[in-house]
């Protein structure tokens, strides 16, 4: 073996494990993150036809006094995944003295980088960086600054897409949880044109694909498989039935991939699906919050409409 067993994320192992012996296989969007996912998605963030970061920061920049007076002074954001750390910044500057920022995130390295760049550009906010995996129940660790004040969730940049409609009510309810009586700031992509979709997610340049193949040397870095990346492909389409895009790797041949002491088989053209980003409406995904214990305080939109940011409040 590659790695020893005690080095073996385990539970990470069987998860992928499970999702290989599906009759649709298919492994988790959180594992494109490592150091080298997380820094080739920032390129993806920078692409012509990848809208949704551009068009998420125009929301924040030309509502972002109106976002910050609603929030209101001595915030506590908790962002959900560190993520582009341009939009943190938006936030924090329109916001009237906040005491504290928590990143949480799956990917300990690139979370760690991101938190030590605010805390330089802002010396009077407490950082508290939380290395976990968000979707899951957590504590947020004992710190005085977090001690009886109001927490405001910051969720940017459409992540909610990516989990299926039973998961993402799911997450949020997990996200009421753990801000215990706070808002949650977060965004949603919307439904458009396919053709805007379909560049999106295929850009002319690659690093879309590089980034959805990436995932396989993580995972075998992670838990010890023997996956080729050469030996799959990038496919990305719009589902137009189901509202999403699906993103999936390709097997190029016949072959065998080992995980664990299991062996998972793949035919010619059969695929892992490794990721879905769900479009929603605006009333769609009211919806969705409501499902979730969440009542929609505000919502604001770019012109044409491509994306939206919703302020969340408990109901």
């Amino acid at each position: 073996m590659s790695q020893s067993e005690t080095s073996i994320d385990q539970h990470a192992l069987a998860e992928v494990l499970e999702g290989l012996r599906q009759p649709q296989k298919t492994i988790s969007p959180k594992y494109f993150y490592d150091a080298r996912g997380s820094d080739l998605f920032e390129q993806i963030t920078r692409l012509d036809a990848y809208y949704p970061t551009r068009t998420e920061m125009g929301i924040l920049r030309n509502s972002g006094p109106e976002i910050g007076k609603v929030i209101g002074p001595d915030a506590i954001i908790v962002e959900f995944g560190s993520g582009n750390s341009e939009k943190i910044h938006l936030l924090l500057d329109v916001l009237d003295r906040p005491r504290a920022y928590v990143p949480i995130d799956i990917s300990a390295e690139h979370m760690e980088a991101a938190a030590a760049g605010i805390d330089a550009d802002y010396p009077s906010l407490t950082v508290i960086p939380v290395a976990g995996d968000y979707t899951k129940p957590m504590h947020l660790p004992g710190h005085s600054a977090l001690d009886g004040a109001r927490l405001t969730g910051f969720f940017p940049g459409s992540t909610i897409g990516n989990f299926p409609p039973e998961e993402a009510e799911a997450f949020l309810v997990t996200a009421r949880d753990i801000l215990d009586g706070g808002d949650l700031l977060i965004g949603a992509d919307l439904q458009k044109d396919p053709a805007v979709l379909n560049l999106a997610y295929n850009d002319p340049e690659g690093v879309t694909a590089a980034f959805n193949l990436n995932m396989l040397p993580h995972l075998n870095q992670l838990i010890g498989t023997d996956f080729d990346a050469g030996a799959f492909e990038h496919h990305a389409f719009y589902n137009e039935v189901l509202g999403r895009i699906e993103m999936h790797l390709v097997s190029q041949a016949a072959q065998t991939v080992h995980i664990g002491g299991s062996a998972v088989s793949f035919a010619a053209d059969e695929t892992i699906h490794t990721e879905s980003s769900h479009k929603y409406t605006l009333e769609g995904f009211a919806a969705l919050a409501a499902r979730a214990g969440w009542r929609t305080a505000q919502t604001w939109c770019d012109a044409k409409p491509w994306f939206s940011l919703h302020l969340l409040t408990p109901a």
